[in-house]
Formats: C-alpha cells, structure tokens, sequence
C-alpha cells in the first residue's frame, strides 16, 4: 500500500510561520466564489518547528524522514495553547459567577454561598458541562445549565430553611443565589463567544487525525479545513489500507503506524469515522496507553444513536460523540487521586487501633516480621513493593514470586486466616495508596510471573494496567477471588476503568466493607 506523501505538490513548504491567513491556499480561489469546495487535499506543510522532540531514532522507526515531511502543528499561539482545555476556561468563571453575590451581601451569607458553588459546581460536572464540544452555542447549552441551575438552587434553599427559620434571612439568601445563576449565565455566553474568536483565528485549535478513509471522512476532513470554528487542524487520516475511489482522502499511514503519526504530527485528538476495521479490534487498539494522551471523537453508525441525556454535538451537521477516557488523566485523576489521599488520611486515624491490634496478633502469632512485601506491577507496568501483615510463610522466595495462593492453606495459622477472611492484612496497603503506587479502588496489583503468564493468555488482562492498581476493586467485590477465571477478573477491571465515576468507587467502597463483614475474604 502507498502513503500519501506529506509534502508533496504543497505550494507553502518552506514558507515562513506568518499565520492562516497569509498561507497559499490549497486550490485556486476565484473571486466572489465562496462556495468553492477544497477539495479533499492536505493541509498546509510547512517545514517543522525547531524543538518538535522527534529523535533520529523515531524518524527511522516512523519510516520517513521529519525534516521534510512535519504537517503544519499550528499558529505560534495554538502551539502555546495546546493544552489548554474546555474546563480550565469554564469552570473559573463559573466559581467567579457563584461567589460573585458576597461582593453585594458581605460576610452575612458567606457560608451558604461557599457551599452553593461547590454543589453546582458538582452538578455541573456531573451533566458534563465542563466537556469539550465541537459545536459551540449558548444556546444549546442552555436548557441543561437552567435545570442544574434550579436544581442546586432548590437543594441549598431546603438546607437553608432547616437551618434559619428567618423569612429575612432566606429572602436574602435566595436573591444571592437568583443573582449568581444570573451570572453564571452570562459569564457562559461571554466564554463560549471567546473560544469561538479565539477558535476562527485559531489561537486555540488541536491537531486531529481521522481513522477512517470513506465519504464521512473525506467530508470531515473538508469542514476542519474550511471551518476553523470547530477547533481542529486537520492533519490527515489514517485506515486499515488505502481505498482506491477518486473521493477517498490520502491516508498520512495505516492504523498499524497510528502512534508513531500521533507524535510527527503533534495530535490532540483522533476522530473515528467508519474505518475499514474490525470495531472491536479498533476498541482494543485505542485503550492501549499510547492514545491516552489523545481525545476520541466518533460519528455515530447510527446517527440516531446518542444518549437522551446528553448534549447533541456534531461537525458540519455530521453528529459526533465524545468517547470516554479509557485512562484516569486530566480532571478525572487530580479528582481520584485527592479522594484517594482524603480517605487514607481519614482511614488511617479512625483504624489505627484496629492495625496496632493486628500488628500485635501477627507478631504473637508468628514472632518477628510483621510486615509482608512483595513486588507487584503497579500502572504502565511498574513494578512496586505491596505492604501487607504477614499472615502465611513461604517455604522460600521462587514459591514467594510463583506459588498461586489458595484457600485453606496449611501454612496459614488461626490470626492470619482470620485477617485474610476479614481482608484486614490488606490495611498497610493504605501507605502505599498515600505514595502514589496505588488507589483506593482500581485493579487488584498481581506479581510479575502472573502478570506476564496471563497477559500472553488473556489478551484484555494487560489493559488494566492503564490505571493504577487498587487497595479494592469491582471484580473482587463481584465474587471474583482465589480460584476464578482470570479472563472475568480482566472484564470487570476494564468496565471499571471505561466507566469510572466518584460513585462508582463508593459503591465498590460499600461492598468491600459489606464482603469484609460477612468475611467473604480468602
């Protein structure tokens, strides 16, 4: 198969930097002829940028050379912008716009109003108002922000009627809280004005590859170009092999070079548009954690097909749908991670004297040694030392790394069965929760002979290790420990990962704690 190569017959290579507008354009343009269609061409390629990160032994592994084939990464101001995102610009002025009525009411309602701007800000989030769109209007967005607006305003105004039966006081109140969502409104038409400019003039705008080469990605391809609203540079596309039809795009590589054109061209965001590809196989590619630096786009097979209850968006009138992180990063980590060190401060006070009660028991049991560590494989597959009470001792350190535990060992004495049924020999893991090698919830961390056993078994099991390992997890509370296929283990960490939310993790806490009073430990 050939590839389209990057800079061929493009009239602007080794122009300088001067900005869009002052670019040769791609086809001839006829005066008074607005409608002229650009054709399915490449965009601009300039020579690259000095700094692009790309060493000589990733030319060579791209299969071409850099120097003479970067796509234009952007305006001097996108690249600067690059990693801004859609939260970082809303959500300050939204806080603002909340806290905005103590300018005007003082220190009088200064707790209620703290306390109402987090809670909208929650419920915001939670209703994906701080998600990235395409098509920007206040106007669509409107509908969503006036219900979470009079939903959050009718919870603060029940607590603040509990709390102060004073009529002067809840008028008050309330006028803030009118007066806040008033702004909150206005400070959402101001930003989405502001990135629309910020977008036509392309200070702010991402680099996109499309996976895909058939008419919806020709067309796609077409409205990122003439269209700079939408906040991608079109960089190329990218399928299983080239399709021979005259309106098919130039594919910039195949699917199996995917990773290596997501760095030659800087990409931001990958847009699925019926690729000739397997859909399952195409899932698996892009959970590995190479792409998880990259937004995924995708249009819709069935273009009815979107949630009622989210925001329609599309490109051009073509629907698209944002898919979910398949990797805690960004907003979604910071959040986990500051529950993760939140809990462990608060679980380490409240359980202290129950882990000195079973630090004593395992040394009257078992004398010195105390404490088990043992290697494990953390995130990205690092590996770290997992701390546990000792409750069994190992003939010698080969059965340490390779022996599979089971139920009712006879190596395991009367303190240590109890802590493992209870899983209270599971409670030192809570230091290595606050050093970062691990979460409160999240995939159960295995040993590196296991690890490498059922990854050339299970071709799911080494996706899990996209998210850091977890002090509990779904598939544990889900029935699935000791003896359990390894294969359901594997299915119920990567649900979880696909679809983690806050609430998702208090459910799995309340089950751990519901398995750990029935003792449904090993």
């Amino acid at each position: 198969m050939s590839t389209w190569p990057l800079a061929q017959h493009d009239p602007t290579v080794g122009l300088p930097d001067t900005g869009p507008s002052e670019r040769a354009p791609l086809v001839p343009v006829v005066p008074g002829a607005d409608a002229v269609d650009p054709g399915p061409a490449l965009p601009a390629v300039p020579r690259p940028r000095a700094g692009s990160g790309l060493s000589a032994e990733e030319r060579a592994r791209a299969g071409t050379d850099t120097t003479a084939v970067l796509p234009y990464a952007g305006s001097r101001a996108s690249v600067r912008t690059r990693r801004l995102r859609a939260w970082m610009v809303t959500a300050p002025v939204d806080v603002a716009a909340l806290l905005g009525p103590l300018l005007v009411t003082g220190d009088r309602y200064w707790r209620g109003t703290v306390f109402t701007a987090g809670l909208t800000v929650a419920i915001f989030a939670a209703g994906g108002l701080y998600r990235a769109r395409r098509h920007m209007s206040i106007l669509d967005e409107l509908p969503s922000l006036c219900g979470r607006l009079l939903a959050s305003a009718a919870i603060v105004a029940i607590i603040a009627a509990m709390r102060h039966g004073s009529v002067e006081y809840m008028t008050g109140f309330m006028r803030g809280v009118a007066l806040s969502a008033g702004l909150v409104i206005v400070g959402r038409a101001v930003t989405r004005r502001a990135v629309l400019i910020a977008r036509k003039r392309r200070w702010v705008e991402h680099n996109a590859i499309i996976i895909g080469s058939g008419p919806i990605a020709a067309e796609l391809a077409r409205l990122l170009r003439r269209y700079p609203q939408y906040g991608l540079r079109f960089a190329g596309c990218v399928d299983a092999e080239e399709r021979h039809s005259p309106t098919s795009p130039p594919l910039i590589g195949t699917l199996d070079q995917l990773a290596d054109r997501i760095r030659l061209v800087e990409c931001d965001v990958l847009v699925v548009a019926e690729p000739d590809y397997p859909e399952t196989g195409l899932m698996e590619m892009l959970a590995r954690p190479e792409y998880a630096s990259c937004d995924i786009w995708s249009v819709p097979r069935l273009w009815g097909s979107r949630s009622p209850g989210g925001l329609p968006d599309h490109i051009g009138a073509i629907p698209v749908v944002q898919i979910r992180h398949t990797s805690l990063s960004g907003l979604r980590w910071v959040v986990k991670r500051a529950s993760d060190i939140v809990f462990c401060v608060v679980a380490l006070v409240v359980l202290s004297p129950v882990l000195l009660l079973c630090a004593l028991a395992t040394w009257l049991e078992g004398g010195r040694g105390i404490f088990f560590r043992q290697e494990r494989i953390g995130r990205y597959g690092k590996p770290f030392d997992v701390i546990k009470f000792r409750t069994m001792q190992p003939a010698d350190e080969v059965e340490s790394r390779t022996h599979w535990s089971i139920a009712d060992d006879r190596r395991v004495g009367p303190v240590g069965r109890f802590m493992r049924r209870t899983s209270l020999d599971e409670l030192p893991q809570l230091w290595n929760i606050l050093r970062g090698d691990m979460t409160v919830v999240g995939p159960r961390p295995e040993r590196p002979y296991f690890v490498e056993k059922f990854s050339a078994e299970h071709p799911d099991y080494a996706m899990r290790h996209r998210v850091p390992v977890g002090l509990t997890g779904l598939a544990q509370v889900s029935g699935l420990r000791g003896d359990t296929p390894i294969s359901d283990r594997a299915r119920f960490d990567n649900y979880y990962i696909e679809n983690w939310t806050l609430w998702l993790d208090l459910k799995v806490l309340l089950r751990t704690v519901i398995e750990v009073f029935r003792g449904g430990g090993r």
